[in-house]
Protein backbone atom coordinates (compact mmCIF):
# COMPACT_ATOMS: atom_id res chain seq x y z
CA UNK A 1 0.00 0.00 0.00
CA UNK A 2 1.11 3.59 -0.47
CA UNK A 3 2.84 5.30 2.42
CA UNK A 4 1.66 8.74 3.55
CA UNK A 5 2.88 11.37 5.95
CA UNK A 6 0.18 13.68 7.24
CA UNK A 7 0.90 17.00 8.91
CA UNK A 8 -1.05 18.51 11.81
CA UNK A 9 0.58 21.95 12.20
CA UNK A 10 -1.38 23.43 15.10
CA UNK A 11 -2.65 21.30 17.96
CA UNK A 12 -2.81 24.18 20.42
CA UNK A 13 -2.04 23.11 23.98
CA UNK A 14 -2.04 19.40 23.20
CA UNK A 15 0.37 17.37 25.33
CA UNK A 16 2.35 14.26 24.34
CA UNK A 17 -0.21 12.21 26.28
CA UNK A 18 -3.07 13.80 24.29
CA UNK A 19 -1.41 12.91 21.00
CA UNK A 20 -0.62 9.39 22.22
CA UNK A 21 -4.30 8.92 23.13
CA UNK A 22 -5.39 10.14 19.69
CA UNK A 23 -2.98 7.69 18.09
CA UNK A 24 -4.49 4.83 20.11
CA UNK A 25 -7.96 5.81 18.86
CA UNK A 26 -6.60 5.69 15.30
CA UNK A 27 -5.26 2.19 15.96
CA UNK A 28 -8.61 1.05 17.33
CA UNK A 29 -10.39 1.99 14.07
CA UNK A 30 -7.68 1.45 11.46
CA UNK A 31 -8.87 -2.01 10.39
CA UNK A 32 -12.32 -0.64 9.56
CA UNK A 33 -10.75 1.73 7.02
CA UNK A 34 -8.05 -0.60 5.71
CA UNK A 35 -5.22 1.59 6.93
CA UNK A 36 -2.25 1.05 9.25
CA UNK A 37 -0.81 3.81 11.45
CA UNK A 38 2.89 3.03 11.78
CA UNK A 39 4.36 5.78 13.94
CA UNK A 40 4.23 9.50 14.63
CA UNK A 41 6.31 12.49 15.62
CA UNK A 42 5.18 15.29 17.96
CA UNK A 43 6.94 18.61 18.41
CA UNK A 44 6.27 19.70 21.98
CA UNK A 45 5.63 22.54 22.88
CA UNK A 46 5.02 23.81 19.31
CA UNK A 47 2.02 21.50 18.99
CA UNK A 48 2.92 20.12 15.56
CA UNK A 49 2.44 16.45 14.76
CA UNK A 50 3.25 14.13 11.84
CA UNK A 51 1.77 10.66 11.28
CA UNK A 52 3.24 7.91 9.11
CA UNK A 53 0.44 5.80 7.63
CA UNK A 54 -0.03 2.95 5.17
CA UNK A 55 -3.33 3.39 3.36
CA UNK A 56 -4.98 2.43 0.05
CA UNK A 57 -5.58 6.12 -0.57
CA UNK A 58 -5.47 9.50 1.17
CA UNK A 59 -9.23 9.63 1.72
CA UNK A 60 -9.27 6.39 3.75
CA UNK A 61 -6.64 7.78 6.10
CA UNK A 62 -8.53 11.06 6.49
CA UNK A 63 -11.81 9.26 7.20
CA UNK A 64 -10.16 7.15 9.92
CA UNK A 65 -8.76 10.30 11.58
CA UNK A 66 -12.18 11.92 11.39
CA UNK A 67 -13.96 8.98 12.99
CA UNK A 68 -11.29 8.39 15.64
CA UNK A 69 -10.84 11.89 17.04
CA UNK A 70 -11.68 14.55 14.47
CA UNK A 71 -8.12 15.93 14.26
CA UNK A 72 -7.79 16.36 10.51
CA UNK A 73 -4.40 16.86 8.85
CA UNK A 74 -3.56 20.17 7.21
CA UNK A 75 -1.56 18.39 4.49
CA UNK A 76 -0.97 14.82 3.31
CA UNK A 77 2.05 13.82 1.24
CA UNK A 78 2.72 10.43 -0.32
CA UNK A 79 6.27 9.33 0.49
CA UNK A 80 8.68 6.55 -0.39
CA UNK A 81 9.42 4.17 2.45
CA UNK A 82 13.16 3.49 1.96
CA UNK A 83 14.05 7.13 1.36
CA UNK A 84 11.92 8.30 4.27
CA UNK A 85 13.66 5.84 6.57
CA UNK A 86 17.08 6.94 5.34
CA UNK A 87 16.24 10.60 5.86
CA UNK A 88 14.35 10.49 9.12
CA UNK A 89 16.64 7.84 10.52
CA UNK A 90 14.03 6.26 12.77
CA UNK A 91 14.91 2.83 14.10
CA UNK A 92 12.58 2.42 17.08
CA UNK A 93 9.36 3.63 18.61
CA UNK A 94 8.10 3.84 22.18
CA UNK A 95 5.09 2.05 23.63
CA UNK A 96 2.80 4.59 21.90
CA UNK A 97 4.53 4.24 18.49
CA UNK A 98 6.13 7.67 18.81
CA UNK A 99 9.46 7.69 16.98
CA UNK A 100 12.55 7.53 19.18
CA UNK A 101 16.03 8.63 18.15
CA UNK A 102 18.96 7.98 20.50
CA UNK A 103 16.59 7.40 23.41
CA UNK A 104 14.69 10.66 22.93
CA UNK A 105 11.33 11.37 21.31
CA UNK A 106 11.97 12.60 17.76
CA UNK A 107 10.39 15.91 16.75
CA UNK A 108 11.01 15.58 12.97
CA UNK A 109 13.21 18.68 13.15
CA UNK A 110 16.29 18.32 10.96
CA UNK A 111 19.48 20.25 10.39
CA UNK A 112 20.05 20.59 6.64
CA UNK A 113 23.54 20.91 5.15
CA UNK A 114 24.71 21.72 1.65
CA UNK A 115 28.35 21.64 0.60
CA UNK A 116 29.97 22.88 -2.60
CA UNK A 117 33.48 23.12 -4.04
CA UNK A 118 34.52 26.66 -4.89
CA UNK A 119 36.24 27.04 -8.24
CA UNK A 120 35.78 23.50 -9.55
CA UNK A 121 34.61 24.79 -12.94
CA UNK A 122 37.73 26.94 -13.26
CA UNK A 123 39.90 23.95 -12.37
CA UNK A 124 38.14 21.87 -15.02
CA UNK A 125 38.68 24.46 -17.76
CA UNK A 126 42.26 25.39 -16.82
CA UNK A 127 43.69 22.11 -15.49
CA UNK A 128 41.45 19.52 -17.10
CA UNK A 129 38.61 17.25 -16.04
CA UNK A 130 40.91 14.85 -14.22
CA UNK A 131 42.03 17.59 -11.83
CA UNK A 132 38.43 18.65 -11.24
CA UNK A 133 37.38 15.06 -10.55
CA UNK A 134 40.21 14.76 -8.03
CA UNK A 135 38.70 17.74 -6.18
CA UNK A 136 35.32 16.00 -6.15
CA UNK A 137 36.89 12.77 -4.91
CA UNK A 138 38.65 14.59 -2.05
CA UNK A 139 35.45 16.49 -1.22
CA UNK A 140 33.43 13.28 -1.07
CA UNK A 141 36.01 11.58 1.15
CA UNK A 142 36.19 14.49 3.62
CA UNK A 143 32.42 14.96 3.78
CA UNK A 144 31.63 11.25 4.11
CA UNK A 145 34.12 10.90 6.97
CA UNK A 146 32.53 13.82 8.83
CA UNK A 147 28.99 12.56 8.24
CA UNK A 148 29.99 9.13 9.51
CA UNK A 149 31.54 10.63 12.65
CA UNK A 150 28.57 12.89 13.44
CA UNK A 151 25.62 10.73 12.32
CA UNK A 152 24.78 12.72 9.21
CA UNK A 153 22.86 11.14 6.34
CA UNK A 154 23.56 11.77 2.68
CA UNK A 155 20.39 12.70 0.82
CA UNK A 156 22.06 13.10 -2.57
CA UNK A 157 25.08 14.40 -4.44
CA UNK A 158 24.67 17.80 -6.08
CA UNK A 159 27.37 17.72 -8.72
CA UNK A 160 30.30 19.37 -6.97
CA UNK A 161 28.74 19.09 -3.53
CA UNK A 162 26.52 17.12 -1.20
CA UNK A 163 23.11 17.49 0.47
CA UNK A 164 22.84 15.92 3.95
CA UNK A 165 20.61 15.95 7.03
CA UNK A 166 21.13 15.49 10.77
CA UNK A 167 18.82 14.80 13.70
CA UNK A 168 21.06 17.00 15.88
CA UNK A 169 21.89 20.64 15.16
CA UNK A 170 25.07 20.44 17.25
CA UNK A 171 26.30 17.42 15.33
CA UNK A 172 25.62 19.22 12.07
CA UNK A 173 27.72 22.16 13.25
CA UNK A 174 30.48 19.85 14.50
CA UNK A 175 30.42 18.03 11.16
CA UNK A 176 30.78 21.33 9.30
CA UNK A 177 33.84 22.17 11.41
CA UNK A 178 35.33 18.73 10.77
CA UNK A 179 34.73 19.13 7.03
CA UNK A 180 36.45 22.51 6.88
CA UNK A 181 39.40 21.27 8.92
CA UNK A 182 39.66 18.11 6.84
CA UNK A 183 39.66 20.10 3.62
CA UNK A 184 42.94 21.81 4.50
CA UNK A 185 44.97 18.59 4.27
CA UNK A 186 46.00 16.51 1.30
CA UNK A 187 47.64 17.89 -1.83
CA UNK A 188 46.69 21.49 -1.17
CA UNK A 189 43.67 23.27 0.33
CA UNK A 190 40.19 22.29 -0.84
CA UNK A 191 38.00 25.41 -0.72
CA UNK A 192 34.60 24.22 0.47
CA UNK A 193 31.42 26.25 0.92
CA UNK A 194 28.89 25.03 3.50
CA UNK A 195 25.36 26.21 4.25
CA UNK A 196 23.37 25.14 7.33
CA UNK A 197 19.83 25.70 8.52
CA UNK A 198 17.11 23.92 10.51
CA UNK A 199 13.57 22.96 9.54
CA UNK A 200 11.04 20.21 8.92
CA UNK A 201 11.49 19.15 5.28
CA UNK A 202 9.30 16.56 3.61
CA UNK A 203 10.30 13.62 1.38
CA UNK A 204 8.76 13.12 -2.05
CA UNK A 205 9.94 11.19 -5.12
CA UNK A 206 13.23 10.17 -3.49
CA UNK A 207 14.12 13.75 -2.61
CA UNK A 208 13.53 16.32 0.15
CA UNK A 209 11.85 19.62 -0.38
CA UNK A 210 10.60 22.61 1.55
CA UNK A 211 11.69 26.07 2.58
CA UNK A 212 14.46 24.78 4.85
CA UNK A 213 16.07 22.84 2.00
CA UNK A 214 15.89 25.83 -0.33
CA UNK A 215 17.30 28.11 2.36
CA UNK A 216 20.28 25.85 3.10
CA UNK A 217 21.10 25.69 -0.62
CA UNK A 218 20.92 29.50 -0.94
CA UNK A 219 23.09 29.97 2.13
CA UNK A 220 25.69 27.60 0.72
CA UNK A 221 25.70 29.48 -2.59
CA UNK A 222 26.33 32.75 -0.71
CA UNK A 223 29.31 31.36 1.25
CA UNK A 224 32.92 31.76 0.14
CA UNK A 225 35.44 28.94 -0.14
CA UNK A 226 36.52 27.80 3.31
CA UNK A 227 33.47 29.42 4.90
CA UNK A 228 30.49 27.90 6.69
CA UNK A 229 27.38 30.08 6.93
CA UNK A 230 24.37 29.25 9.08
CA UNK A 231 20.91 30.69 9.62
CA UNK A 232 19.87 32.32 12.87
CA UNK A 233 17.95 29.20 13.90
CA UNK A 234 21.17 27.20 13.92
CA UNK A 235 22.86 29.78 16.13
CA UNK A 236 19.86 29.95 18.49
CA UNK A 237 19.75 26.16 18.92
CA UNK A 238 23.51 26.03 19.56
CA UNK A 239 23.52 28.59 22.38
CA UNK A 240 25.76 27.52 25.25
CA UNK A 241 27.68 24.94 23.18
CA UNK A 242 30.98 26.84 22.89
CA UNK A 243 30.62 27.42 19.17
CA UNK A 244 31.78 30.73 17.73
CA UNK A 245 29.23 32.47 15.49
CA UNK A 246 30.13 35.75 13.80
CA UNK A 247 27.22 37.86 12.63
CA UNK A 248 27.27 38.63 8.91
CA UNK A 249 24.18 40.84 8.91
CA UNK A 250 20.93 40.32 7.06
CA UNK A 251 21.51 39.03 3.54
CA UNK A 252 19.05 39.02 0.65
CA UNK A 253 18.76 35.51 -0.79
CA UNK A 254 17.07 34.57 -4.05
CA UNK A 255 13.55 33.27 -3.52
CA UNK A 256 13.14 34.70 -0.01
CA UNK A 257 11.09 37.89 0.34
CA UNK A 258 12.90 39.17 3.43
CA UNK A 259 16.65 39.42 4.16
CA UNK A 260 17.94 36.46 6.20
CA UNK A 261 20.33 36.92 9.18
CA UNK A 262 23.42 34.81 8.55
CA UNK A 263 26.26 33.76 10.85
CA UNK A 264 29.72 32.46 10.04
CA UNK A 265 30.82 29.43 12.06
CA UNK A 266 34.41 29.65 13.25
CA UNK A 267 36.49 26.52 12.67
CA UNK A 268 40.19 27.38 12.42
Amino acid sequence: MPLYMDVHPGLGEATPDDVAAAHQRDLALQDQYGVRFLSYWFSDPSGKAFCLVEAPDEESMRECHKAAHGLMPHDVIEVGGPTLAQFMGYTETDENDRVIVEGQADTALRAIMFTDIEGSTVVSTTQGDAAAMELVRRHDEVVRDALSSFDGRIIKHTGDGMFASFTSVIRAVDASIAIQRGSTGGSGPLALKIGLTVGEPVEDSDDLFGASVNLAARICAHAAGGQTLASGTVRDLAIGKDIHFRGMGEIGLKGFPEPVPLYEIGWS
